[in-house]
């Protein structure tokens, strides 16, 4: 797993491969603009060479931006997948993408439950106002 530098790609150069990626089949046009959007959000871009490459509970942690206690916690409640080599744990790369999908879909349905009950309640409150 590496992770691509992007910070320094000018717009105007993603701008020419939202162009390219006009031209091309629909794959790899999917592809590029997933790319451009990526790099333009500021997104890292993290490149899998080997599904089966695995990374260490250390290095996982940094990928997901949390300490190694917490991320022990996760491998002991079972929240992301790993095996043994040795007394070692290790983590395919593919297992914590997966963990990383799926952990920023919850934050995203969590983020529009708040937004929902704010709306819910603020309706509330204006027809218990109107009421009165």
């Amino acid at each position: 797993m590496k992770t691509l530098e992007t910070s320094n790609i000018p717009a105007d150069q993603l701008d020419e491969l939202d162009k390219f990626a006009e031209t091309a089949g629909p794959e790899l046009r999917d592809v590029l603009m997933s790319l451009s959007r990526c790099v333009r959000e500021g997104d890292d871009v993290v490149v899998v060479i080997d599904g089966s490459q695995t990374v260490t509970p250390s290095q996982a942690a940094e990928r997901l931006g949390m300490s190694r206690t917490h991320l022990y916690k996760l491998l002991d409640r079972g929240e992301i997948v790993f095996h043994r080599v040795g007394r070692d744990r290790r983590i395919r790369v593919p297992d914590l993408l997966q963990f990383e999908e799926q952990r920023q879909r919850d934050r995203r349905e969590l983020a529009e439950r708040f937004a929902h009950q704010r709306q819910t309640a603020a309706a509330a409150t204006d027809e218990i106002a109107d009421l009165l």
